[in-house]
């Protein structure tokens, strides 16, 4: 399960290095996060799964059609999981996308205001790192979330 890459949408006047290195410190953060769930929860429940699909090839007694239902009623938690982890990761990518969509936009207002290109620059900047540091602070809390949820399907 790969977390999806968060795109920093910037003024062009920033669209290299510094846009990359913010998309970069994102990207680490939600590929750690992404690691220690399916390490702690996913991967648990994934052999679960596993397990339960081939206990119900174990049942010469009974036909395909239920044979069928019996997988498809093991993979549901999984696919619930898969869902729950891809939800809370895309919301995420959203909020953050919006807030630096909110920093290009008022970077093109100053220059259509007469702002000189190294004040917008430097402001864009500030801006997007804000949003950055902004979400970093919230993928703890999504962690916890995404645990909770994860450990709900497990009973």
């Amino acid at each position: 399960m790969r977390a999806p890459v968060p795109v920093l949408s910037t003024h062009a006047a920033v669209a290299g290095s510094m846009a990359e290195a913010q998309q970069s410190r994102v990207q680490e953060a939600v590929d750690g996060m992404v690691q220690r769930l399916e390490r702690e929860s996913i991967r648990k429940m994934q052999g679960n799964m596993f397990r339960c699909s081939a206990s119900c090839c174990d049942n010469d007694k009974v036909g395909m059609q239920q044979v069928h239902q019996c997988i498809e009623r093991c993979h549901a938690p999984f696919a619930r999981a898969q869902s729950i982890v891809t939800s809370e990761l895309e919301r995420f990518q959203d909020r953050l996308t919006r807030c630096t969509m909110h920093c290009s936009d008022k970077a093109k207002d100053m220059l259509d205001s007469g702002s000189k290109e190294q004040q917008v620059k430097q402001h864009l900047e500030a801006c997007v790192t804000k949003c950055v540091d902004d979400h970093m602070q919230l993928i703890p809390g999504m962690t916890k979330k995404m645990k909770e949820s994860l450990a709900a399907l497990e009973q």
